[in-house]
Formats: C-alpha cells, structure tokens, sequence
C-alpha cells in the first residue's frame, strides 16, 4: 500500500490509483467535468486540480496517479483560484443561457418554455397542472403584466414573437383540474431563479439565429389571439426553446455558482453556433453548449460496429461531431443514451 496525505489526513492507497479516487474514498470533494466513474480518464477541464506540496506543482487529480509520500492540498486557496480559472475558460467559449430570456425577465419568473413543450406536446393536463403549481394568487399576475416576456422572445427577431401572455392568461381561465391545487406541490426553483448563475450567449449572427428554428417542431401557424387548445398548441409549437434543458443538473453552471463567477458575455466563437436533431432518438447536439471534455467520445469507444461522436479538427478549433461517413441521424437510441448520461452540460440532451 502507499502512502498519501491529502488536506494533512493520512490515507492508503493502492498502486495505479488516482487522486482523485483516493481522495473520494475519503470523503474530501474535488470537482470535476471530464471525469466519469467507469470512462477512460482523459484530462481536459482542469478544474480537478490539486497542488503537491513537495513540488509546488499543480497536478490534475482524476489522471495523476498516487506516489507514494505524497503530500496533496486540495482545498487550498491557490487550489480553489487555479479551478475557478479553469471554469471561466470553459464559459469564456460556452455560448449558452442557462435560463431562457422570457422567463428571466418575467417578474413571476414563470417557466414559459416547459409551458410551450408540453403545449406543443398536445399534454394540456400537465400543463394545467404544471400553470397551477405556479400560482402564489388566485390567478396567473399575465393580467397586469406589460408582456415583458414577449419583448424578450428572441423569435420576435426572426419574425414575431410568440403570443406567451395570451397563451397563459387562456390556460388561467380553463383550469379545470380535477383535484384543484390540493394535489399539487409548488415548484420551488422560482424564488432563486434570479440568484443563480446564468451564462450568456454572446452575439449571434443571423444564420445562427435561424438554427434556433430547428427547436420549432415544423408548426407553420401563427395565433396572435389564443381562443382555444388547439391554438395555443399551434403558437407553442413556434417556441425556439432560448432555454437550457440541463439548466437543472448542469455541473458547470454548479462549479460557477460555487466559485460566485460571473459571466463576461462576451464569447470567443471558433465555430458557428449549431444545433443536430435526431429525431428517431430524440438526441439532440448543440455544439455551442460542449467543453469539449470527450466524454461522450470515450463512453463509446468500445463500439466499432455502430456509428458514435468523434473529435474532428484539431487544437481550439476542434468540436464534437459525427463521423464523416455517417450522419447525425445514424446515431441509435443506446449510444445516445449513454452520451447523455455522461454530458456535464445540456450539449448533449433529449429533444423531447
């Protein structure tokens, strides 16, 4: 067995065993992204660094193997400085919002873009519901509202912005649940919502606007006046979805809350903001969310017989993609699984 002190507590450890794990077993917590339980290591993100103390050295702790007599700080204030760094590399090229636009302006913070799928999804009840477990009154606040969320749709720049209030102040007059609120627990991310971290998107060029076109379902209908479901479900159906489907469970947007990091705005771009649906999988890949931590590359390395995310490009201009003998939507149902089970962003999510 070797020896090894982390944060001045004597451990053990085996011979070929990494920081990282040694330090898990502990109980002490090193943050990563690019790391995966049962995945081949691979060091990208560098925010699971550690500082020897013998070298002075920093070392990333989910590749670097124990030696024995080591001396590791992992909780250190260089420690912590030299990972919040590393986080703000990562969101420097990141060209995503956390929460979409509507909902962030909206003063009830309501959450429109969930509202929009299930709508659009033709899932009127869960809706209701969802509507319902929102209120803090007796009805929707979309009565007095001067439609802030309109004005912040980022479709009203492609054409006309989707009717939100309309849509809300129409469901607000058909809850017709059975059971009423009784049944119902009161979603509880509104009251932080403005709290937590959230990423910008940076500029976008008009042809990366259009891209957010993908998210519409293949509605061509427009209702300005919301008389009926059927309605509302056409207008839903136009929504681009600005938001984040990991904004939830996102540990980069969980390391740049804890490092209290705010983000620039602006965005290195070294490649154009795009967005790959498989729509027999529901996978769907936006290039411009990914660190680029190969995790999905590496999940599936194991599969020669089927088509899987690969590395194209090289240095800072490579991104994920598809082989260049296949296309996106030859990708199966099992490997997209996988790949989004181990994406520490909503890169890589279910279109659905």
């Amino acid at each position: 067995m070797l020896k090894i002190k982390i944060n001045n507590i004597d451990l053990e450890a085996e011979d070929g065993e990494t920081i990282h794990s040694v330090a898990a077993r502990a109980g002490i917590s090193i943050p990563v992204l690019c790391h995966k339980d049962g995945v081949e290591h691979y060091t990208s993100c560098m925010v699971c660094m550690v500082r020897d103390k013998r070298t002075g050295s920093f070392i990333p702790s989910c590749t670097a193997l124990v030696q024995d007599g080591q001396d590791i700080d992992a909780s250190g204030d260089e420690v912590i400085e030299i990972r919040k760094k590393a986080v703000e590399l990562l969101l420097s090229e990141h060209r995503a919002e956390c929460e979409a636009p509507c909902r962030i302006v909206c003063p009830a913070g309501y959450n429109i873009p969930l509202m929009n799928r299930l709508l659009a999804a033709g899932n009127y009840r869960k809706a209701i519901e969802m509507i319902l477990s929102e209120l803090d009154s007796e009805d929707v606040r979309c009565h007095n509202c001067q439609g802030y969320c309109e004005n912040a749709c980022r479709r009203k720049k492609i054409d006309k912005q989707i009717s939100i209030r309309n849509i809300k102040i129409f469901i607000s007059r058909n809850l017709d649940f059975e059971g009423g609120m009784d049944h119902l627990v009161p979603l509880s991310d509104y009251q932080d919502l403005k709290k937590r971290f959230s990423s910008r998107l940076g500029r976008l060029e008009d042809s990366e606007l259009q891209e957010w076109l993908k998210e519409c379902d293949g509605a061509d209908k427009r209702y300005s006046e919301i008389a009926d479901f059927d309605s509302a479900c056409e207008e839903a159906r136009n929504c681009m979805h600005c938001d984040c489907r990991a904004a939830g469970d996102c540990r980069l947007r969980d390391l740049a809350q804890a490092f209290s990091i705010k983000d620039k705005g602006g965005k290195v771009v070294n490649a154009p903001a795009v967005k790959k649906i498989n729509h027999q999988t529901g996978l769907i890949f936006e290039n411009a969310k990914c660190i680029k931590c190969g995790l999905c590359v590496r999940v599936c390395e194991d599969k020669t017989d089927e088509p899987a995310l690969c590395f194209i490009n090289r240095g800072f201009i490579s991104i994920i993609s598809e082989p260049l003998t296949d296309d996106f939507v030859s990708i199966s149902g099992l490997t997209a699984e996988k790949c989004i089970e181990v994406c520490p962003t909503g890169a890589l999510s279910r279109f659905k």
